[in-house]
């Protein structure tokens, strides 16, 4: 990776870092939002050997169209027109009902660009492995199995594009549904 690649990524952190600042996670121990987009370009990275910088700067960026206050605009100046239209690909529209999104991120997830398919693969291996940890406190056995049986239909619309994440995928979805059922 060259220097300016390295200094990309590193930008992307520090921009997703300063607009998550505020916000914290579902999990008991409420911690740091941030972790969430680092987790997954390094998923990315070192469980699926993605190491193409767009793909890694969009990863760390993937929340924050639909989670701050970070316009389209904001993100093309600051990364570009392709990581800008990757985050976008993931973002979903908040104006809609939540099961209207969880819908539309099944029914359009095959149509998708490959970086937006690897960006929404390792999220959702990142939200099985925190929810089958760290469980959001008021998230009872059948949301949770719930969001599980959701996030498989989902990947199962990108599969093709990473067998390695599918597989990571997999092992997370076996493994956290298992947690899930013991820990209750």
């Amino acid at each position: 990776m060259s220097q300016s690649e390295v200094a990309s990524l590193l930008k992307a952190a520090s921009f997703a870092a300063g607009k998550h600042r505020m916000q914290r996670r579902k999990d008991a121990e409420a911690s740091p939002y941030i972790n969430h987009p680092l987790a997954i370009a390094h998923i990315l990275c070192s469980e699926g050997g993605v190491t193409d910088s767009t793909i890694l700067a969009a990863a760390l960026l993937h929340d924050t169209l639909e989670d701050t206050q970070t316009s389209p605009g904001e993100l093309e100046r600051e990364f570009g027109p392709v990581v800008a239209a990757i985050v976008a690909e993931v973002t979903d529209d908040k104006s809609l009902p939540k099961e209207e999104r969880k819908r539309l991120q099944v029914a359009k997830a095959s149509s998708k660009s490959e970086g937006a398919k690897l960006v929404k693969l390792a999220d959702k291996i990142s939200n099985l492995r925190d929810i089958a940890a760290t469980p959001p406190a008021d998230w009872a056995l059948e949301r949770r199995e719930g969001y599980f049986r959701w996030a498989k239909e989902v990947v199962d619309e990108v599969r093709g594009v990473n067998a390695r994440l599918e597989a990571a995928f997999d092992h997370a979805y076996e493994q956290g549904l298992r947690a899930t059922r013991e820990a209750a």
